[in-house]
């Protein structure tokens, strides 16, 4: 793996454990429409920062590891950047299931664990199913060898994301009957 590409995952790995932790630590708090921002407010204000913020890292290091022509990256960067704003879509489910993990942490019923468990499987089937959409269209704009190499870097970038977070959520607990 090249050096750019692994210290880009490590900065995003970096940010992606703060902002697991900041999940991991949501509250129950409900939003009240006061002029003060309630703390879960201010919590869902910095975790879309931080998604934002992750989410230039990880053009940042697309842009470094992946070898386009002036040509080809006019045509990849909008298609990408359409690519992008449609995973945000599916990612913001992602979120929410993680808040409502970290809500539910604890006293959480069989049927939660249950319904927690279907949603998160539909968020990686959504996700699959994306890929699976932009394939042809990256393939519009790029070599197949590029498309390919892109894919890659999205896994790659989006697995140590995702591992950083999940190592910030305790397993599942069965509750004391």
């Amino acid at each position: 793996m090249n050096k750019k590409l692994v210290t880009g995952i490590l900065l995003i790995g970096v940010f992606g454990v703060g902002g697991g932790s900041a999940r991991a630590q949501t509250g129950g708090s409900q939003s009240t429409q006061t002029a003060t921002p309630t703390s879960q407010e201010v919590r869902d204000q910095d975790i879309d920062l931080l998604r934002k913020d992750i989410r230039s890292k990880k053009k940042q290091l697309i842009a470094a590891n992946l070898k386009l022509t002036d040509a080809e990256a006019t045509k990849f960067w909008p298609v990408y950047d359409q690519y992008t704003a449609d995973l945000v879509k599916i990612n913001n489910d992602k979120y929410a299931l993680m808040k409502d993990y970290a809500d539910t942490w604890g006293t959480m019923t069989d049927a939660q664990a249950n319904d927690l468990t279907k949603r998160a499987l539909a968020v990686d089937a959504a996700v699959a199913q994306l890929r699976i959409k932009y394939i042809p269209i990256f393939n519009q704009v790029l070599p197949g060898t590029k498309t390919a190499t892109f894919f890659q870097l999205d896994r790659r970038i989006q697995a140590m994301i995702d591992l950083q977070l999940s190592s910030q959520f305790p397993l599942v607990q069965a509750q004391d009957n």
